[in-house]
């Protein structure tokens, strides 16, 4: 399954791009569109809109994968993240790309297996669970790849679920 991770903000938006494939993952592409605060908002989204839809043309994701909202205490940027998401879910929906929430807890806890981990744990532990030579950068990019690896992991338990297979039935190699 290809997994399009995605980090909403309005000043800068992370993707990446994993393949999943029976519980292993690796990258396909990751960065981040650039959103110059001296662009119109209505200018920003335009370009977030058309930077996904290249992405979708040119990797072909099979589902997207977005955090959830969260509180902030700006209601300014609460409402141009908002904006952004809107744009973003309905770029999926035109591509006919289903699209999944996640919050904060949920991928912390699946990339780090703590829900509170600071961004440069998630941002080392994508690294590491990729097998990046470096962590990705920027912060918005390992973001996005932790979204779309908190999504690999929820298919991945449910696929072994369906299959009636449990952590315990998988083989432990000895000393492990």
């Amino acid at each position: 399954m290809r997994v399009l991770g995605i980090d909403c903000g309005s000043r800068s938006t992370g993707y990446g791009i994993i393949d999943s494939h029976e519980g292993r993952q690796r990258p396909v592409v990751f960065g981040a569109i650039s959103l110059p605060a001296k662009q119109s908002l209505g200018a920003r989204l335009v370009t977030v809109h058309r930077q996904l839809r290249q992405l979708i043309d040119s990797y072909t994701p099979q589902v997207a994968a977005v955090e959830d909202q969260f509180y902030l205490t700006n209601f300014k940027s609460v409402m141009k993240l908002g904006q952004v998401k809107g744009v973003v879910i309905c770029t999926m929906a035109l591509a006919d790309i289903p699209i999944v929430e996640y919050s904060p807890l949920q991928i912390k806890s699946a990339v780090t297996g703590y829900g509170r981990a600071e961004k440069q744990q998630v941002q080392d532990m994508v690294g590491r669970l990729l097998g990046l030579a470096s962590p990705p950068r920027p912060h918005d990019a390992s973001d996005a790849l932790a979204v779309a690896l908190c999504h690999a992991q929820v298919m991945t338990t449910e696929s072994r679920i369906k299959r009636g297979i449990s952590r315990t039935d998988i083989p432990v190699s000895p000393g492990s």
